[in-house]
């Protein structure tokens, strides 16, 4: 077996989310999410630039020697927005089959492929309009500016990425192999010749993992090393090019470019064995983890610049781009394959459950780019837009949200030789080979609103291996794997283990329980994990919560807005003889869990305020949101589950 990850995850085309909350969803998203990304990339023109460079390429090779076309969208990255749609389209279409969907995706292959130059180049804003750069981040010469902000390297990458996709999902290789003819010329450009450019927006190294796994051409592989030791020293912080990767310790500069790089060290470790860039993200995911992670697993929270900030720099009207929620989760996930450790699943499920799903609406057609902590109500914060918008001028979180939400079930198991984690907890089917033999799994439950999961495990035949069953951080008292937030009531009810009905006192290892033992078809595990309401306290340094509290149960983080609670919340205090209640409903914010919380003092008189989870806030309108509340001075526990 070629060298990768030493475990390894079950592939999203072999599991299949059939009810509850991710199912809700994924069906909205498919629905609606995937025909309007579509219809956005025709209406906009960003498909149009296909046809405008392959117009240029047809009539200049018959003679009109001049001839050029200019651009109808602003952005040179606007390819990169079709390419992620075009990966969602193909993550949905295993989903859900959809002849008429393929055939539309086919059609839209056939006009990149179109748009490809001879020698491999595609890159719609310098084929239109060869003669002359039609766009200030062009530079006359091919990557020059790629650096900075041209993106060519960095829509190749969300290319190589589609076509795997494409691949993997369909079995043909018409999008793959526009993506091997470029990176055919990628690698003479950059292989054979040295050119020593730094991609400036990271994601290319990830592609050509991908297209190394595909094929086992080790140039790809290699190319995406020579991307990632071309950084440094002395480079801007934003881009990550200040220093060489493997002397990085931190996690600095624009979030998105910064997740996406580490992400591709992390593939580039696993694929070609390099302790030193293990080491490396090591580092800075401990960075990340113990000071710069927002309570919903949001990431970047300075607007300038879209970045990391200081350590322990998380105010609450903060950035926190949707993009760079996914990018930590695509990161995370490949910290797991390398640890087998639980921890970097939890960090994966609070943004998931927080910091990513609140990035598009529950009509699937609105969407949040950045996702503050707090918001006043009234502020155009989300790129000129009060609330969610319905697409933007620069349009990479919806698609990015799309593709991300269509494959989540690529993080629900994963194998490492007799061992089989069971990561997300969701109503699935999906199947593994564990052992040498075929595993067939099944999830009942209605998590994340009940923390009792009934899964059972039907093997092709009697086999012994090792299951081993996520216990999340929040059910063992730590909402995340570091001090930078806890539980005023550290010490949770206990979790409660059955194996074939029968009470089982499994051992926790990094996180899980194990629970080795021979398998046979039609075997049940049950699991039930308590879900109280905590009361979460920051870290001290963290100045913006300081004196402040937030609410959550299982590993959803609650929000209070202020259109239902007829007062803002910035007028609300929490107080000692504040009680919360959990209510199941169904309603305008779909089938949800909300809280009630007792005893809130607000201007007039203390009295019950609701809090929602904070994903679905900014769904019945403009109105004041906070997740951190100011709590009243007290030793105690300022909130009591009922």
């Amino acid at each position: 077996m070629p060298a990768d990850y030493p475990i390894r995850p079950v592939p999203f085309t072999a599991v299949r989310i059939t009810g509850g909350f991710w199912h809700t969803r994924q069906q909205v998203n498919l629905r609606v999410t995937v025909p309007y990304a579509i219809k956005q990339c025709e209406d906009t023109g960003r498909l149009t630039n296909f046809d405008l460079a392959a117009e240029t390429l047809r009539r200049r090779a018959a003679g009109e020697s001049t001839f050029q076309n200019k651009p109808v969208t602003i952005y040179p990255f606007d390819d990169s927005d079709v390419f992620k749609v075009m990966e969602g389209i193909a993550y949905a279409l295993h989903v859900q089959p959809d002849p008429a969907l393929e055939a539309r995706l086919d059609g839209w292959i056939a006009r990149i492929a179109a748009a490809q130059e001879p020698d491999g180049y595609l890159y719609t804003f310098r084929t239109m309009h060869p003669d002359t750069p039609v766009h200030d981040w062009i530079a006359p010469e091919r990557w020059r500016k790629d650096p900075d902000l041209s993106h060519e390297l960095y829509n190749l990458g969300h290319l190589y990425e589609a076509g795997v996709a494409h691949f993997q999902a369909t079995g043909k290789r018409t999008l793959l192999d526009v993506c091997l003819k470029s990176a055919e010329l990628v690698w003479r450009d950059f292989g054979d010749r040295r050119l020593r450019i730094a991609p400036g927006h990271q994601v290319i190294e990830m592609g050509l993992a991908k297209l190394h796994r595909v094929t086992g051409d080790p140039r790809w592989l290699e190319l995406a090393r020579i991307f990632l030791e071309a950084r440094g020293p002395g480079g801007p912080e934003y881009s990550q090019q200040h220093l060489p990767v493997t002397g990085q310790a931190a996690a600095v500069g624009h979030a998105v470019r910064a997740n996406y790089m580490y992400a591709g060290m992390a593939d580039v470790a696993a694929l070609g064995g390099d302790a030193a860039y293990v080491e490396a993200i090591r580092r800075i995911w401990d960075n990340v983890v113990t000071r710069k992670l927002s309570l919903t697993g949001g990431v970047g929270p300075i607007q300038h610049g879209e970045a990391y900030g200081a350590d322990y720099e998380l105010p609450n009207a903060c950035y926190n781009e949707t993009c760079a929620a996914i990018a930590l989760m695509l990161w995370a996930h490949r910290m797991f394959l390398f640890t087998g450790d639980a921890a970097h699943v939890d960090v994966i499920e609070r943004t998931a459950c927080n910091g990513f799903i609140s990035g598009v609406s529950l009509s699937g057609d609105r969407f949040f780019y950045p996702n503050p902590l707090a918001y006043d109500g009234a502020a155009k914060n989300n790129h000129d837009h009060a609330g969610r918008a319905p697409w933007f001028g620069c349009a990479c979180c919806p698609p990015n949200l799309m593709r991300t939400l269509a494959a989540l079930t690529g993080w629900f198991y994963a194998v490492r030789d007799a061992s089989l984690y069971v990561n997300f907890y969701a109503t699935s089917e999906g199947a593994a080979e564990v052992a040498g033999t075929g595993v067939r799994l099944t999830q009942a439950t209605e998590y994340p609103w009940d923390g009792r999961i009934r899964l059972t495990v039907d093997p092709a035949r009697p086999v012994a291996f090792t299951l081993r069953l996520r216990i999340p951080g929040w059910a063992q008292g730590r909402p995340v794997p570091s001090d930078l937030y806890a539980y005023r009531d550290p010490a949770p009810p206990a979790w409660v283990l059955r194996v074939g009905g029968q009470a089982w006192a499994a051992p926790l290892e990094a996180g899980y329980a194990v629970i080795a033992r021979e398998w046979r078809a039609g075997d049940t595990v049950e699991l039930d994990l308590p879900m109280p309401v905590h009361a979460v306290r920051g870290h001290p340094r963290v100045e913006a919560v300081r004196g402040a509290v937030a609410f959550e149960r299982g590993p959803v983080v609650y929000a209070v807005e202020g259109e239902v609670n007829r007062t803002a919340p910035a007028g609300l205090t929490v107080t000692p003889r504040t009680r919360a209640r959990a209510h199941r409903q169904r309603g305008p914010l779909g089938d949800v869990v909300t809280l009630v919380l007792d005893a809130v003092a607000a201007p007039a008189q203390p009295r019950p305020v609701t809090a929602i989870p904070y994903a679905v806030w900014n769904n019945r309108g403009l109105a004041p949101m906070a997740v951190w509340l100011r709590a009243s001075q007290s030793p105690t526990d300022p909130v009591k589950d009922l």
